[in-house]
This record gives C-alpha cells, sequence and structure tokens, in this order.
C-alpha cells in the first residue's frame, strides 16, 4: 500500500453503506482520483466540513494496488468556499466549477494549470459577484481543454473578424464571420471578443474593480458553456442553473 498527502479540491461526495461516502478530488500532483472515506458522516474529528464540494485540502489517502478508489483517511482544510456566505447565485458559481473538472478531467492524470485555474477563481467568487469569475474560469478551462477555436478568424474562410463581431452554433466547433453565419448562429459581440482577448492576456485580478452584471459577456459565457457541452457530451446542469440567473 502506498501512503499519498496531496493538496486537492473537492468535487463531489455521494453516501454507500451507512455512513461512508465515496469522494471525487482534484489533486494538484496526482489529477483526479476517488476515495473511500470510511464514517465520515459521523467523524468529525477526520473531516468535518472538508469534504463540501470545491474545498482546498490537504487530503492523505492510501493506494492499494488493483483497487479503483483509494482509502481516504484525512482531510485538512486549507480554504473553504463556507468561510463565505453562500447564496444561491454564489452556489451555482461553485456547482459549475465542480461540475466542470468532474466531467472533464481525467483519472490520474495531473493539470497543473486548471488547478491553479480554479484557486484562482475561488478567491474571487464573493457573494453575488460571480459573473467575472464564471467568464474567466469557462473561457480558460475551454482553452485549457484544447477546445477553445480561433477569436480572431473564421473558422470556414479564414477572414479577419478585425473590429466587427463573429457568430457561432452550439451544435459546431469554431466562429464564423458574417458571410458564413446561418440563419440559427448566434453573434458574439465584438466587444465580448475584445473582453476575452483580454481575459486571455491578463490575470483575473485585473478585473476584480471592473462592474459585472449579468448582462456583461452573456453571450460569451453562453458560447465557452456551449463548447464545454458539445465536447463533454452532456448538459451541464450548474450551467443551467447560471442560464436561470440570467448570466447566459
Amino acid at each position: 500500500m502506498i501512503a499519498t498527502q496531496a493538496e486537492a479540491l473537492v468535487l463531489r461526495k455521494w453516501p454507500v453503506h451507512e455512513a461512508d461516502e465515496i469522494v471525487s478530488l482534484f489533486t494538484r500532483s496526482y489529477g483526479r482520483i476517488r476515495g473511500v472515506a470510511k464514517a465520515a458522516a459521523k467523524s468529525r474529528r477526520r473531516f468535518g466540513g472538508a469534504l463540501e464540494p470545491m474545498t482546498f485540502v490537504s487530503a492523505t489517502y492510501v493506494e492499494k494496488p488493483k483497487q479503483d478508489l483509494v482509502r481516504l483517511d484525512a482531510c485538512e482544510v486549507i480554504a473553504s468556499p463556507l468561510s463565505d456566505p453562500v447564496n444561491y447565485a454564489r452556489a451555482a458559481a461553485l456547482a459549475f466549477y465542480a461540475e466542470v473538472l468532474e466531467e472533464a478531467m481525467p483519472d490520474h492524470d495531473p493539470h497543473e494549470a486548471a488547478f491553479r485555474l480554479t484557486l484562482a477563481v475561488l478567491d474571487h467568487t464573493r457573494g453575488n459577484g460571480i459573473w467575472m469569475p464564471v467568464t474567466y474560469f469557462a473561457l480558460w478551462i475551454t482553452r485549457l481543454l484544447g477546445w477553445m477555436p480561433s477569436l480572431t478568424h473564421c473558422t470556414v474562410c479564414g477572414q479577419p473578424f478585425g473590429a466587427g463581431p463573429a457568430w457561432f452554433q452550439p451544435q459546431s466547433d469554431g466562429l464564423v464571420c458574417s458571410r458564413d453565419k446561418t440563419a440559427s448562429s448566434r453573434i458574439l459581440a465584438a466587444e465580448s471578443l475584445v473582453l476575452a482577448r483580454r481575459i486571455f492576456h491578463s490575470p483575473i485580478a485585473a478585473f476584480a474593480e471592473e462592474e459585472w452584471p449579468a448582462g456583461r459577456a452573456a453571450d460569451l459565457r453562453r458560447f465557452a458553456i456551449q463548447a464545454l457541452e458539445r465536447h463533454l457530451e452532456r448538459r451541464l446542469h450548474a450551467g443551467i442553473a447560471l442560464a436561470k440567473l440570467g448570466g447566459q
């Protein structure tokens, strides 16, 4: 048996047997793993509130040969989302991060950039001010996964967008120009394209003082979330919740 201690983000948990829980963790050094937390529903000494989704923890676990699930022995909280009030909007944002990572990150495949991205957006997801970090995360995780198309040229004809808008479709990859759009295409405003390029060249802190009502860059979030859903081949439940809040 191999004992390991690793920084991790809790993605999901679900009960098994009477008091045990299966926990999905996205670790910094070892990628996504799943483990059994024995008596987690009863043992506050070992786990307490450390298994809530999007809690940043130091996890101690044991791997056994030829077993998919590790034995999760303890989790020490480094940072908890419960340290700030959790309203519906913030809960939807946290659920969005967790769901994307749970669905997109392969088992035992570390992704340092995605891990650091998530820590950064968690630091800026406060109260009702969720739209900037959600936008930043949606764009960057799509790019890190290799699913972000060119934001400067038409996928079909190669024409540059210049200072104008672009168009996209939920069923197709890429952005197209006005000549190649179809009746079902949705517009991505010129200011949203400019914002996307800024996001890819700036740390998240550079946007912290800007006003981000739900309507700002809603088309950009829709574009990124639809790209994620297309490649994951499923709807994101948290994406639906964000849309109901007026953010798409």
